[in-house]
């Protein structure tokens, strides 16, 4: 495939996946919640709850209502990106999403359409009147792709079910987490060529200066330090060859957060943000696979190597 050139800087749009934190006893820190969510908003990031970050897949629908309604209120106009999350309900996906879409809207955020088993089943054809079903009630709206090495009911969409996609004009943009760079160039050209003003937002936290090819990002990765993520993102677009060493250390951190088993990458979110200050328990949710205490001596060196590299670059 022909590759799409490198864009250099071009503003990038930075949304962030923001992590649930959990108490020693396994119960959600939402307080913890709201403070990691104010630190996005401050850094100049776009918070994402609801998300796999967020454990959105081992919460009950209760909790996911609960995260939704304090960021809502935290938001105060300020954006703010939700999964529309319908895996284990029983109905039309059309109508779930819509429902969930709409509880979204509500509080004041915008919808992203989490995958799931309902959808996986469909054709494209079926799963694009699916997402115009969605539109048809939803003024603005995100789709998202995810390999199944994150969750067992994720879809990576054929090609031409993703340029079928872009006719839908509430649909503005994707995160796409194949954690492949050839899918992902494949879709910049078709966007290049189809929609100019569609967002793909690479979910690629093994690649992430997919940026310099024209993604823009909705990543777990950048929940482990959302200023160093802003502070790059800041030299990308002033043509500041500091981005590259910048790039590179957190590119170094999301190689050792997501190696197999992928999903553990957010014990080690949990344990990089305690070592910050930033949360008071390493632990995940129970139910989440672990990490071994012997990663945090690495983390303490990424970190202080972050630290700096981010204060040289706001010096």
């Amino acid at each position: 495939m022909t590759i799409p050139p490198v864009r250099p800087r071009r503003p990038i749009e930075g949304i962030s996946a923001v992590l649930l934190p959990f108490r020693s006893d396994g119960t959600p820190d939402l307080e913890g919640l709201a403070r990691l969510t104010e630190t996005t908003w401050a850094a100049g990031l776009t918070p994402a709850v609801n998300m796999d970050t967020g454990y959105t897949n081992l919460l009950a629908p209760s909790e996911r209502a609960d995260i939704l309604g304090l960021v809502g209120s935290l938001s105060r106009g300020r954006r703010f990106v939700a999964g529309a999350f319908i895996e284990g309900l029983v109905g039309d996906p059309s109508r779930l999403y819509r429902e969930s879409a709409n509880a979204i809207v509500c509080a004041g955020g915008v919808p992203i359409l989490f995958p799931c088993h309902a959808v996986k089943a469909l054709s494209g054809p079926e799963l694009v009147r699916v997402f115009q079903a969605v539109a048809s009630e939803c003024d603005e709206f995100l789709g998202f792709e995810l390999g199944e090495m994150f969750v067992p009911f994720g879809r990576i969409w054929d090609l031409e079910t993703f340029e079928s996609l872009l006719e839908i004009p509430q649909m503005t943009g994707a995160k796409h987490s194949s954690l492949s760079r050839e899918l992902e160039w494949q879709r910049l050209a078709v966007r290049d060529r189809r929609r100019p003003d569609f967002k793909v937002y690479t979910g690629n936290d093994l690649a992430i200066d997919l940026v310099m090819w024209g993604s823009d990002y909705l990543l777990g990765l950048s929940a482990f330090h959302v200023e160093a993520f802003a502070a790059r993102d800041r030299l990308w677009a002033a043509g500041d060859a500091r981005f590259h060493e910048l790039n590179d250390w957190l590119q170094y951190l999301g190689m050792l957060a997501f190696r197999a088993p992928v999903p553990a990458y957010k014990q080690t979110c949990a344990q990089f943000l305690h070592l910050r200050g930033r949360i008071g328990n390493p632990e995940p949710h129970p139910g989440n696979p672990r990490r071994p205490d012997s990663d945090v001596a690495l983390l303490e060196l990424i970190a202080r190597k972050l630290d700096a590299l981010v204060e040289a670059a706001n010096a």
